[in-house]
């Protein structure tokens, strides 16, 4: 599945209705990109999407993949229909710097990338609940599968996720987020001063969709390094990449997917998706 040296696919890529003249070079980042759009079989299509105002799914004839809903970036270009559409054409919309279609082109890769039967062989592993010292149950997710490894260490949330100051209990924390709103939070230009130094790092797949991910990687090099959320796009290739372990997604429920993105109600995650980590052999 890897290329060498981070290499893309672009020479497998074709002409579609969706494209973005000038990312097809081997020596830029948006081999990230290209590399993997390249991987869907040309002859899947689109069957149903919704740009949802918190989240987004993209429906297709091999499953249904989510993102988070990113807004901002440059105006929105491609309006037309998506459904009937081949997946691959509408996966090309990851590399939009229009956020809402980023945010759909990177549930487009989802819907390709996590399905079980892709998953399973690469040892996912699927959320599960732990018993806390208090009594209490929490489900079992990256944070805490690393926190007996994290004791002392200095470790790098790039999103501000739930519950993440438990982190800093036991380990030195810096928590870098955009739009910053908790005592905990350093605005995420900081990345180029904290990084190179962290032990461990965890990156918010929301990165892949504003197009930060291929440089945090670069920076992170040295640390473990694990992408969590539900945008996570679960592709061995980022592996290649330095990338630890992959604490994503899948759909469990389609029709309640559906409601809680159109609706922007109902039980999103321990119903409509399950998480899942697959980590790096």
């Amino acid at each position: 599945m890897g290329c060498p040296e981070k290499d893309c696919c672009a020479s497998n890529l074709t002409q579609t209705d969706i494209a973005f003249p000038g990312t097809y070079d081997h020596a830029t980042p948006w081999k990230f990109y290209n590399h993997l759009i390249a991987r869907i079989p040309d002859d899947i299509h689109v069957t149903d999407y919704c740009l949802g105002t918190h989240w987004s799914y993209v429906e297709a004839e091999c499953g249904m993949g989510v993102s988070f809903t990113c807004k901002g970036g440059a105006r929105r270009s491609y309006t037309c229909d998506l459904r009937g559409m081949p997946l691959k054409t509408v996966a090309e919309l990851s590399k939009s710097w229009c956020f809402e279609e980023a945010s759909l082109g990177v549930a487009a890769l989802n819907a390709w990338y996590s399905r079980p039967e892709l998953l399973d062989p690469l040892g996912a592993v699927y959320d599960e609940a732990v018993e806390l010292p208090d009594g209490t149950t929490r489900k079992m997710d990256a944070f805490e599968v690393y926190l007996p490894r994290m004791e002392g260490k200095k470790v790098t949330v790039i999103g501000h996720f739930p519950h993440v100051e438990r982190i800093g209990e036991t380990a030195e924390l810096t928590v870098l987020e955009r739009n910053c709103s908790q005592a905990l939070d350093t605005p995420d230009p900081a990345c180029e001063y904290v990084l190179p130094s962290t032990d461990f790092a965890f990156i918010t797949g929301v990165t892949i969709i504003n197009k930060t991910a291929p440089r945090l990687l670069d920076l992170t090099k040295s640390a473990a390094t694990v992408m969590v959320g539900p945008s996570v796009v679960a592709s061995p290739f980022l592996f290649d990449w330095g990338v630890e372990a992959l604490a994503g997604s899948v759909v469990a429920d389609p029709e309640k997917t559906r409601f809680a993105v159109m609706s922007g109600a109902g039980k999103l995650f321990g119903e409509a998706l399950q998480m899942m980590t697959v980590r790096r052999a």
